[in-house]
């Protein structure tokens, strides 16, 4: 038996005018949950800390470990990229204080940059796309030269094994360990939300786009989970912990149809009392489905929109089109879902008038809320591998690597024009009689009165600033 520890590190913002620091919410990373219930079938003792969730510094984090330090032989981190120097930091700090403790950074970062990060001094082992087995293994102490989808470093050579082949079958993997969480930590985005508490899910693995401002996480590959497999865990959340509504992550939730209308019709035949939301693609939906998910619980829906300005949506490899967004909220309103529209301004073939277009776009959609990001070069990306070539990135400080945050310098669109029609974007649309009333109106509880009021006055300081 090992004693592993897993790390959710401190969260990072890089700029201060970021107005989703005031709004956005906070969960916790499932992806280590599910290796946490994998390691506890297998035998292992499994602690989790949560520096997201408790608000955590690095320095903070550092007292924690000091405090519940109980001899681990394996502590591991996953990381996004503004997320990773952090974990490299508390990975210095472990080194330091417990030398003979084994290492190993996982997530969509180390993935797609494994060299990188098994390269500082403090990393053992980098886990690349899915974790369970690879860190399983770890902790059974196989030899490291056996175990698929892992770098590590032997005599001061960088190893990278094999690709582990993907998990075919998503039910097989224990539910998340919930158990190990802080579950009274975790909330929501301001406006997300009809009932709480509420806890995020995945149903799939992957997606289908392939757009050039994203990792291929999963190396393209797709996969699904069984509608029986999800209402248990819901169930299991409802009875262990009060779930009164879901939150559906996965990037294309109406993908597997079929799932979703098996879904739906369990809720209806067994009246489970749940509310939910997820994220889809305009091109996965329609009419039938939309009425059979507003029937089972559906409030509101996140389309991935990005652009008023085909060339870009060209460019970005979007693969959809301005009258399947117009069709996809036409639909959604008719039927009472609502609905939140995602751009974003800074991709490849930006400049003022298209972002102009984007934003005066985004106000005649007219969905129940947008959101306006900054086109950010991930690592791994087509748009980071463009932009590197081209000479656009200003910064390879990971910390900078936030969607509000301005890591690129386009031709004719300066760092500071971007971050002016950022602001713009938002006092356009949210500062508008009709918009305001639409809110008020939609007040039905306490609850959301509060985030309602919560929401405006983070807007108005984001602004105002």
């Amino acid at each position: 038996m090992s004693k592993v520890l897993l790390i959710n590190p401190p969260w990072v913002i890089g700029e201060d005018k970021n107005l989703w620091k005031g709004v956005a919410s906070c969960w916790p990373s499932l992806g280590l949950a599910y290796i946490a219930s994998v390691l506890e079938a297998a035998g292992h003792k499994v602690q989790y800390l949560d520096c997201s969730a408790l608000h955590y510094t690095v320095k903070d984090t550092e007292q924690a470990l000091i405090g519940l330090w109980q001899d681990f032989d394996l502590v591991g981190f996953s990381a996004t990229t503004p997320l990773v120097n952090n974990a490299l930091a508390l990975a210095d700090f472990i080194k330091k204080n417990w030398p003979e403790t084994k290492t190993v950074l996982g997530g969509v970062h180390p993935s797609v940059m494994p060299e990188e990060i098994i390269a500082h001094q403090a990393i053992d082992f980098v886990v690349i796309d899915e974790g369970e087995e690879t860190v399983r293994d770890l902790a059974d102490k196989k030899d490291p030269a056996e175990i698929l989808g892992l770098c590590y470093k032997e005599k001061g050579q960088i190893i990278k094994n094999a690709p582990r082949p993907l998990i075919q079958d998503l039910d097989m993997i224990p539910p998340p360990a919930y158990h190990l969480l802080p579950m009274d930590k975790y909330y929501p985005a301001v406006g997300s939300y009809k009932r709480l508490p509420v806890m995020i899910m995945f149903a799939t693995r992957g997606c289908p786009g392939r757009c050039t401002f994203c990792y291929r996480t999963f190396r393209g590959v797709v996969r699904k989970r069984s509608a029986r497999n999800i209402i248990e865990e819901i169930k299991i959340l409802q009875r262990d912990y009060g779930i009164k509504e879901v939150a559906f992550y996965d990037d294309t939730f109406t993908l597997f149809k079929d799932v979703v209308r098996d879904f739906c019709d369990i809720i209806a035949k067994e009246k489970i009392d749940i509310t939910w939301s997820c994220f889809t693609r305009v091109d996965h939906i329609n009419e039938e489905l939309l009425r059979l998910m507003k029937k089972s619980g559906c409030h509101l829906i996140l389309f991935g929109v990005e652009s008023a300005d085909e060339q870009i949506l060209k460019n970005i490899n979007k693969r959809i089109s301005l009258d399947q967004v117009v069709a996809a909220v036409k639909i959604a309103r008719k039927i009472g879902i609502e609905t939140r529209a995602s751009f974003m301004i800074g991709n490849q073939g930006e400049t003022e008038a298209t972002i102009k277009k984007t934003i005066d776009f985004a106000i005649k959609l007219d969905p129940d809320e947008v959101q306006f990001n900054i086109a950010t070069a991930y690592p791994g990306t087509e748009l980071f591998n463009w932009a590197k070539e081209k000479g656009y990135i200003k910064s390879f400080n990971w910390d900078d690597y936030s969607m509000s945050n301005v890591v690129l310098e386009l031709p004719g669109l300066s760092q500071e024009r971007l971050r002016y029609y950022y602001e713009i974007a938002h006092r356009r649309f949210y500062f508008r009689p009709k918009i305001i009333l639409r809110r008020l109106l939609h007040i039905r509880s306490w609850a959301q009165l509060v985030q309602e009021i919560k929401g405006g006055l983070a807007l108005l300081g984001f602004i105002f600033k």
